[in-house]
């Protein structure tokens, strides 16, 4: 009954009508004569903040802020306190909105592990900026989507990372046997505020909207109890931030379209596939330039090359060799993978195997709805067989003294004398997890049991 009633009353601060002008704000200035705007005198190409309060695109707002769920910003306000704090705000807010005073906070600096074992830097959003940032960000996309290019793969609608890959193997296999491996040198960090909003000013004439996506790229980052202003960057984090980064690149991607290229982006990880070697050092060289000069940005000498595509990585995959490439999982990704298994099954962790294997299978789960896009599926089985194996070295150390070993493979019907063998062995669990008599005790059907998830399944 509260739920419907709270409904309610945000369909009520939602569609309720501010008519007249906005109110006149006391700063002077640019922001003084657009607090001044009649939205009821402006074209149609300048009300795109009308879009943004539209009552249907801010309850979708609403909804994917609470679905996203997420950490609090500077503020402290969570995500499930949104929607009662819009009902006694929101005709502020809205207010400021289309009298082009919206002022964001500074970003919540936290650090997140990378795949490759450094940090990246993500700046959290306030929940109330994170809903106008989703907004924003439904209405803009509107305007840029239809005109990105078919080879952007990266946050966009009915896009994935697996498409980039498929692409990457078509092109490969229609003999554009060398690739050009971009990586630009953290991106999100180097984007260059002018360039953008000179971007953004192609299509959108609303100043309140260019001045409002200018103050979150400037709002600042509080770290250790102070702010400092941000003055290049897009911090990772905001909704808003995937789309402004496809904005700046979709110039990269004119450009090789422009000059008849195959590629596949996804964010800032970039490939190009050419005839020759000689060709793709050719591209390296001119798409160098251009990133430089053009974009301001750089290239990671060390990520980027020209190789051939079974040498290079492409979003955690590779490509076998041969007359037809087939989906490989990356090496990297392999021994990532298999680093975090030999974490979460540490031998001395002590804790019940049921509670290991329940906590594993969270992980397993989701890397095989990603990696389960491979073609050379031995690979699977393997990777199986070596975590049931890691479970049974897990299971031996914590049975610990020789009388308890020996009553537990009894007890799974291994016969006396293998169990007093195996039981008095000096040798380590995990060379004793390969033992015929332990397998026996801890067969595949007992981690079936367990609930352990596969990757593997047969066709």
């Amino acid at each position: 009954m509260g739920d419907k009633r709270q409904k309610n009353q945000l369909e009520l601060a939602f569609t309720a009508e501010q008519k007249g002008k906005a109110r006149t704000p006391e700063r002077k200035g640019t922001e003084s004569s657009l607090a001044r705007y009649e939205s009821e005198s402006l074209d149609e190409s300048e009300r795109v903040m009308e879009a943004v309060c539209e009552p249907r695109n801010l309850k979708q707002a609403l909804r994917r802020v609470k679905g996203n769920g997420g950490s609090p910003g500077i503020d402290g306000m969570k995500t499930e306190e949104l929607a009662g704090w819009l009902i006694g705000n929101w005709a502020g807010v809205r207010e400021e909105l289309l009298g082009g005073r919206y002022q964001p906070q500074p970003v919540k600096r936290v650090e997140i592990e990378k795949a490759d074992g450094g940090k990246r830097q993500l700046g959290i959003p306030t929940v109330i900026d994170r809903f106008v940032q989703q907004a924003v960000l439904q209405v803009l996309q509107r305007i840029w989507e239809p005109t990105f290019s078919e080879s952007s793969y990266g946050f966009r609608p009915q896009r994935s990372a697996h498409q980039a890959v498929a692409a990457a193997q078509r092109y490969v296999q229609q003999g554009l046997r060398w690739v050009v491996d971009i990586d630009l040198e953290k991106f999100f960090d180097r984007v260059n505020h002018d360039r953008l909003m000179a971007r953004l000013a192609t299509r959108i004439s609303d100043k309140r909207m260019l001045m409002l996506v200018r103050r979150f790229l400037t709002s600042g980052v509080l770290e250790g109890g102070l702010v400092s202003p941000t003055e290049q960057g897009a911090p990772q984090g905001g909704p808003l931030s995937p789309l402004l980064s496809n904005i700046v690149l979709d110039e990269l991607d004119q450009e090789l379209e422009k000059r008849g290229h195959k590629f596949a982006r996804y964010a800032d990880d970039c490939n190009i596939y050419v005839g020759s070697e000689r060709a793709g050092k050719r591209v390296m060289a001119s798409l160098r330039r251009l990133i430089t000069c053009r974009l301001r940005l750089r290239i990671n000498e060390n990520k980027s090359a020209v190789a051939q595509p079974h040498e290079r990585k492409f979003l955690g995959f590779s490509l076998t060799g041969g007359a037809e490439p087939r989906r490989r999982i990356a090496a990297k990704a392999l021994l990532r993978f298999k680093n975090r298994v030999r974490e979460l099954t540490r031998r001395k962790r002590g804790r019940k195997l049921s509670d290991v294997v329940q906590e594993l299978n969270l992980f397993l789960t989701g890397w095989r709805g990603y990696f389960d896009f491979c073609e050379t599926r031995s690979v699977l089985k393997h990777l199986d067989e070596w975590i049931r194996r890691r479970l049974r070295a897990y299971l031996w150390r914590q049975w610990r003294t020789f009388k308890n070993r020996r009553t537990e493979l009894r007890r799974r019907k291994v016969s006396f004398a293998e169990a007093t063998t195996l039981a008095a062995s000096q040798k380590g669990p995990w060379r004793l997890s390969h033992t015929k008599a332990l397998q026996k005790a801890l067969p595949n059907v007992f981690f079936d049991s367990l609930g352990l998830v596969p990757l593997w399944q047969p066709a």
